[in-house]
């Protein structure tokens, strides 16, 4: 039997365990309950997931969730760091001062996790440059109130403490607080309104779909690892757009811009990411992000001769969470030594 036959024979197999696929999709984009009598289980729906993509790699091997072969030599160092024998590992970098990107599956999706918080927060700043609010407009945390996994579509909260924006945004950045985030996802009107800014700004291949509560209570239905779940995901090269825009200030205001990229600046989180692969004197500006197998870490690298990259780093697999920080820092030395080995041409754009 040629290859062709055995898709063929596979695909026709296969035809029930798709059309229960698309419909988990379809179900998702659909109100509450419309399909809660016609759909398998969560857990039941990502075994199918599993056992469609694991037909295919039998037929045509793991190339596709693997990085591709580079002929630069950075390229091909990044690849190496990157591989994907343990999990996929997306990642993008782009050195602003001369707009070189490189990357290892850019254009894939990737679970945003709290990376997203960048958006949710320009969002937000935007709509301070507009006059709809102000840094020190008051807000209530929103406080996850106890659920059951997927008992419904959206976890409940209750109003908390209220605090300005400005120290929301710094506890939503800073330590990746997400009873601040949710409080601004309320303010600008939810994911659909980021998403339309997102739109706006010209960002493809970005989208988030759940509050941070509701992202939080739900996860663990799906191995990022071996699935590609496009809710609340983006690629690695979306992500660097958006951060490229943001340090250049395509969308923001001067001040508003100062607010976010100072707030990346003071990260506590992920000192063992982005920050433990670089040298000292390194001025990092990043936002990280985690969720079930899943470790991320995004921002804006600046070196101490002036030139600037841009980077999302995006890791499942590998073990556990140590092994995929470890990935994180390996990656970011090798994407800083790789640029800087270039020489620097000009200064980087604003």
């Amino acid at each position: 039997m040629t290859g062709a036959d055995r898709l063929f024979a596979r695909c026709r197999k296969g035809a029930g365990r798709f059309l229960a696929v698309v419909t988990m999709i379809a179900a998702a984009a659909l109100p509450h309950g419309a399909w809660a009598d016609q759909i398998d289980p969560p857990g039941r729906a990502t075994e199918q997931v599993v056992e469609v993509q694991n037909s295919f790699d039998d037929l045509f091997g793991t190339e596709l969730r693997g990085p591709r072969k580079y002929a630069s030599p950075l390229g091909q160092q990044l690849a190496a760091v990157a591989n994907a024998a343990q999990g996929r590992i997306g990642v993008a970098a782009m050195d602003l001062t001369t707009g070189r990107m490189v990357d290892v599956l850019g254009d894939q999706r990737f679970p945003m996790a709290s990376t997203s918080k960048i958006a949710i927060a320009a969002t937000f700043l935007e709509g301070v440059d507009k006059g709809k609010w102000s840094l020190s407009s008051e807000f209530p945390l929103m406080v996850p109130v106890a659920s059951r996994p997927f008992s419904s579509a959206v976890a409940p909260v209750r109003p908390g403490e209220y605090m300005t924006a400005q120290r929301l945004i710094e506890l939503m950045i800073t330590r990746s607080n997400n009873y601040a985030t949710d409080a601004l996802l309320k303010v600008v009107g939810g994911p659909k309104a980021v998403n339309a800014w997102i739109e706006r700004a010209g960002v493809d291949d970005w989208h988030i779909d759940r509050d941070i509560a509701t992202l939080v209570r739900d996860d663990g239905a799906i191995d990022p690892a071996r699935v590609v779940d496009k809710r609340d995901s983006a690629t690695p090269k979306a992500m660097v757009t958006l951060l490229a825009g943001i340090y250049q200030g395509k969308w923001l205001s001067p001040s508003s811009r100062k607010v976010l990229l100072g707030a990346m600046s003071r990260c506590i989180t992920g000192k063992r990411r982005i920050p433990a692969g670089l040298p000292a004197g390194v001025q990092v500006s990043h936002k990280t992000g985690s969720l079930n197998n899943t470790s991320s870490d995004v921002g804006i690298i600046e070196t101490p001769d002036g030139r600037v990259f841009a980077i999302a780093i995006y890791v499942t697999g590998q073990g556990g969470r140590p092994g995929r920080e470890a990935r994180i820092a390996s990656i970011a030395r090798t994407i800083y030594n790789g640029y800087l080995s270039e020489g620097p041409t000009r200064t980087a754009s604003r």
